[in-house]
Parts: structure tokens; C-alpha cells; sequence
């Protein structure tokens, strides 16, 4: 009997050790480059390698038009919360210059990252990583250019860009005249009259953001 109970707490000593062993922790830290767009909520997913947040060239699934017209990450999170390792939003604007950091788990074996928010103020351009790999050991710096979702004419107008700084509308779930159709990189602000958002201010050049990403364990 005494070996039996043994023979158990040391299989499950064993299982839990493994267990422990499998899920793999990393810390991401996300920096702002942009002179005068904040990043929305940011979305943090770990996840296997058949996970994509997009394609560029293909158009936008209406969980990703939401979060680059809207800044909404949580209809994104439950499509892909079934085959996802762990999804986590860092909640709050990230203004320019400013760094956030969270701590994220995976699974061995399934080691891939994406990240994405929207940037405000802008009609649906979002900075994304999308399906990268995660460092088998030490630290990674991805550079991370900004995208358009494709799904929103660009028309720089505060009617139709939420946030603080212009407080219009964000997704509204209906086509509009302008739009793409198709998620690419973006092409900035440009000089759309005295009316609009001024490409003085608020145009960038890639990247937008700097991601680093560091093994913990």
C-alpha cells in the first residue's frame, strides 16, 4: 500500500513538473514610435502556427474591421479564442514614446505571437504582428509597421474617427465609398484641405512600433 501511494505522488509530481515544463512565459513590450498616434487597447495573443490575425492582399474579416475602425479588441479575442494558447488585452491608450509591458504564456511547441490596436486618430490603419515566431531563448525586437484594414475610406475626418482627439464614430458595419477592400500597408495622412487632420501632425513614417519580446523560463 505504502509503495502504491509512493508510486502515485510520485507520478504526479512527475505529470505537474511536465505540465510546468510545457507552458512557456514571455515578457512583450510594446513602444509607441509615432509622434502623434496613440495605440488603442492593445491585443496580445500566443497561439500554433495555422493562426493568422490577416492576410495582406485579402480583405478584412469583420472581427479585424472592428478593432481598426473601432479599437475594439474583444470581438476579435472570442473568433479566435478556440485555437489560441492565451489572449490578453493591455487595456488604455498608448500615447507616443510610451512603453507597456505584459507577461504572456504559451505552450511548448505551439510558439507563434501576434499583436495588434488600433491607431488614433485614423479611419482604420492598425500596427500588427502577425504570426510571429516567439524567441526559443533570450530576447527578439520586431519593428512593426502600420496597416490599412481596407474597410474605411481614408477621409481624415474627425465624423468619423473615434477617440479623444476627434470623439466621431468608429465601426458602423456598413460599406463605404473609398474604401480598398483589402488589408495593406498603410500610406499615412496626406493634405486633404484645412477641414481634415493635418499629415503636419499626424503622419508617420514605418515602423510605428517597437516590440520586444524575452523568454522568462
Amino acid at each position: 500500500m505504502f509503495k502504491s501511494r509512493l508510486l502515485a505522488l510520485t507520478l504526479t509530481a512527475f505529470g505537474a513538473q511536465a505540465m510546468a515544463q510545457d507552458s512557456l512565459q514571455y515578457e512583450v513590450s510594446i513602444t509607441n514610435m509615432t509622434q502623434a498616434q496613440s495605440f488603442t487597447p492593445q491585443l496580445v495573443v500566443t497561439h500554433p502556427g495555422n493562426v493568422r490575425l490577416f492576410r495582406i492582399g485579402n480583405e478584412a474579416r469583420e472581427t479585424l474591421e472592428i478593432l481598426a475602425e473601432g479599437g475594439d479588441t474583444g470581438p476579435l479575442t472570442e473568433r479566435l479564442a478556440p485555437a489560441v494558447d492565451e489572449a490578453t488585452t493591455i487595456d488604455g491608450l498608448l500615447a507616443p514614446g510610451q512603453t507597456t509591458t505584459v507577461t504572456i504564456g504559451a505552450e511548448a511547441g505551439r510558439r507563434f505571437l501576434s499583436v495588434a490596436a488600433m491607431m488614433i486618430p485614423t479611419n482604420d490603419t492598425f500596427m500588427a504582428l502577425n504570426r510571429v515566431p516567439l524567441p526559443a531563448q533570450g530576447l527578439r525586437e520586431f519593428m512593426v509597421p502600420a496597416y490599412d484594414a481596407g474597410t474605411e475610406a481614408n477621409d481624415q475626418d474627425c465624423a468619423n474617427i473615434p477617440g479623444p482627439t476627434c470623439g466621431g464614430v468608429g465601426y458602423v458595419g456598413a460599406p463605404a465609398e473609398g474604401d480598398e477592400g483589402f488589408v495593406h500597408i498603410s500610406n499615412g495622412f496626406h493634405d486633404l484641405g484645412a477641414d481634415r487632420l493635418s499629415p503636419d501632425v499626424y503622419d508617420w513614417r514605418n515602423p510605428v512600433a517597437r516590440i520586444t519580446v524575452r523568454r522568462m523560463n
